[in-house]
């Protein structure tokens, strides 16, 4: 579970419905495009506060930042039907998502499960994007041990409800997840974020996770700008699995020392700077 270190927009910063054909999705929108524009995906369990920290950092660089819940995620309302979340639905909605934002070609970044559903959308179209980034989001399904902890939580939720899974869930999370500084207000947003979620999302996206097949020679056909980002160290991808891919697509591999799977959360300044940098020559 990604955990943003805080909660508060940066100056400017707005939280809104971002209506599109396919439905409205809740958003964080900073800064003006001078350089460009950059749509947020999040990972499985995440949403749109998993970027809040590189919000301010990225707007400041000259880019209008906007990070979106994907359907049933947090503060954009779901259904209970799984196949609603199938990936090909899920990467029309960015397609819906880009086309809304009406900002010229993209910036696309995907944490985690949002690699794998950003990529999609690529595969699917990429005439609405500028580049693509895949940060701590491997080639193919994740690790085995992940692939066993998603199965469990997944497993659970066709059992218990959202708020017992919630009290048991953090035994799932890997021991780097751990953090005793967390501040109050986080914690309270992390359960609430949970308990908003909805469960065939998770379920559905669980599968995304535990079956994705490997589509990097598919990617690297595509003629887009490709940027992989990682941790120093990843339970979901190992990092050298990541610097492979990152070799097969022909792309960087930026690796931000001192993070594990959320950069972007881990160390959000030096995560801007090296998406920044990335941009800014595409």
């Amino acid at each position: 579970m990604s955990k943003p270190p805080f909660l508060k927009l940066p100056p400017g910063g707005r939280a809104y419905r971002l209506h599109t054909s396919r439905g409205a999705f809740a958003v964080h929108d900073a800064g003006t495009p001078r350089l460009g524009t950059a749509l947020l995906l999040p990972g499985f369990t995440g949403s749109k506060e998993d970027f809040v920290a590189l919000l301010g950092p990225l707007a400041d660089a000259g880019f209008r930042v906007v990070a979106v819940d994907g359907l049933g995620q947090y503060e954009s309302d779901g259904p209970a039907d799984e196949d609603a979340y199938a990936l090909p639905e899920l990467a029309a909605d960015v397609l819906a998502q880009a086309e809304a934002l009406g900002a010229g070609p993209l910036h696309l970044l995907g944490h985690s499960l949002g690699g794998l559903i950003a990529r999609a959308a690529v595969l699917r179209d990429a005439a609405p994007f500028r580049s693509l980034t895949l940060m701590s989001s491997g080639p193919e399904a994740t690790s085995p041990l992940q692939q066993d902890r998603v199965r469990m939580l997944t497993e659970a939720l066709r059992t218990f409800t959202m708020a017992e899974v919630w009290e048991h869930m953090r035994a799932l999370d890997p021991p780097e997840a751990a953090d005793a500084a967390t501040p109050p207000e986080v914690e309270e947003f992390l359960r609430d974020r949970w308990l908003t979620t909805a469960p065939a999302q998770l379920v559905a996206t669980g599968r995304i996770l535990t079956g994705e097949p490997d589509r990097v020679a598919e990617l690297a056909a595509v003629p887009l700008p490709r940027h992989v980002v990682s941790g120093a160290t990843d339970y979901a991808w190992p990092v050298p699995l990541l610097a492979d891919m990152a070799r097969r697509l022909d792309a960087p591999h930026t690796v931000i020392d001192g993070a594990d799977h959320s950069p972007n959360a881990d160390r959000p300044t030096e995560t801007a700077a090296a998406l920044a940098r990335f941009w800014a020559a595409h």
